[in-house]
């Protein structure tokens, strides 16, 4: 039960740490506390971890320190709640998860922590996997696809789980020109699954085209294919905008424009983009 005592020691402090904020959320799902906070469950609210996480993902990407300052708080937030959650039931604690997360760390920096010598990156690397195969039990490499999590964004798993049987058995494309005729052939199906008219053979294969198009992009510089669709995104929307925008200038209803008109705009708003 929350008592006035509680309140008055956190109103009076000047600066909080992790044992506080433990606490705070502690007091929070207690009778007493909070009646929303006490009704959540790790279901309940695993989509605001995953929204925190993003918005911490977008202020790294605007450079905006203040801002991810916040957000690493609402993330680490996250992590209390569903930490208090698990210890309400005995799972485990606070303390447990940081014994794992060092104990993980040690285990998997022989070069730091051993004697190993690594000579670059990629071995680096190369060992971290090794040892999470072996502490996973991964003794396959369909075991190791196995543990790429379903929930992972779709472009992310495939290009996972694809680089893990290229890495594995060999079972790769020669050079990024055989991966873009894998590519095609996958269009070609689907042209032909289209023409008979079959939708649910369609789906099929227009999976087997996204799938295709994230293995030709592992062969890029930089590729990772959700960063890739990001910004293929982001593109049409500037675009987009300035088509709005044309149209706006020269008095045409943009909301009526159809055909010929509507490729001109299309251009336009392309040829601007790249001045």
């Amino acid at each position: 039960m929350t008592d006035i005592s509680d309140r008055e020691e956190f109103l009076a402090k000047e600066r909080y740490g992790t044992a506080d904020l433990l606490r705070i959320v502690s007091i929070l799902r207690a009778p007493g506390g909070c009646p929303w906070d006490a009704e959540q469950t790790h279901v309940s609210i695993r989509k605001n971890f995953i929204e925190e996480t993003y918005e911490a993902i977008e202020a790294i990407n605007r450079q905006d320190d203040g801002l991810l300052c916040e957000e690493l708080g609402d993330v680490l937030l996250q992590l209390a709640l569903h930490t208090q959650m698990a210890q309400e039931r005995g799972a485990f604690a606070w303390e447990q998860v940081t014994d794992g997360i060092c104990r993980k760390l040690i285990e998997r920096h022989p070069h730091v922590f051993g004697s190993v010598e690594v000579d670059s990156v990629g071995q680096v690397l190369r060992n971290w996997d090794e040892i999470k195969r072996r502490s996973k039990g991964q003794n396959t490499v369909a075991s190791a696809m196995e543990h790429v999590p379903r929930e992972l964004p779709a472009l992310m798993r495939a290009g996972k789980i694809r680089q893990k049987a290229a890495a594995k058995v060999g079972l790769d494309h020669k050079d990024i020109f055989a991966a873009l005729e894998a590519l095609e052939d996958e269009v070609r199906e689907l042209r032909k699954a289209a023409d008979r008219g079959d939708q649910a053979y369609c789906s099929d294969v227009l999976g087997d085209v996204l799938f295709a198009a994230v293995d030709a992009s592992r062969f890029l510089k930089g590729g990772d294919a959700e960063e890739l669709l990001t910004q293929a995104t982001d593109r049409f929307q500037r675009r987009f905008a300035r088509m709005e925008a044309s149209a706006k200038a020269h008095g045409i209803d943009f909301a009526q424009v159809a055909g010929d008109m509507l490729g001109r705009l299309w251009e336009e708003a392309k040829a601007l983009e790249q001045e």
